[in-house]
């Protein structure tokens, strides 16, 4: 018996779209990561991109455990000396709700190109409209 490698021009991408109000962070965002990488689906090969598109909507609604609402913070340095800077969980939030859940996926997709290629497959946006319509998207609650 051989084994069947996908290959992308025979691969097949969907559309779906997720509510993140009161969803936990990290949960949700393994699933979406299984997704988006096509880890879901009996065709997955890890050095092709066979994964679907995701649309998340609410974003700004997604919620943590414990204290780290309080204590979870987010990290960029300019590489100068002396160029870190931090912003709280809380602040981040408040500004930009998307950054979050991008951050939470991204860490999860594999460090090379093709898992950049497969980020630019995550759309996330704060309220309940978003610019994919015409894609005809799936609603998916994912078993959390």
């Amino acid at each position: 018996m051989k084994t069947l490698s996908l290959r992308k021009e025979d691969a097949k991408h969907d559309w779906y779209v997720v509510d993140a109000s009161d969803k936990i962070l990290g949960r949700l965002a393994t699933k979406i990561a299984d997704r988006i990488r096509g880890k879901d689906k009996p065709t997955f090969t890890p050095h092709t991109d066979g994964g679907d598109y995701v649309v998340v909507i609410n974003a700004e609604k997604i919620q943590v455990t414990g204290k780290k609402i309080d204590d979870k913070k987010y990290y960029t340095h300019s590489l100068y000396p002396g160029g870190l800077k931090t912003k709280a969980f809380k602040n981040v939030l408040e500004d930009k709700p998307e950054y979050i859940l991008e951050q939470a996926v991204k860490g999860m997709l594999p460090k090379n190109k093709l898992g950049k290629q497969m980020f630019k497959k995550l759309k996330v946006y704060q309220g309940d409209d978003h610019p994919h319509a015409s894609q005809e998207p799936q609603i998916w609650e994912p078993k959390l």
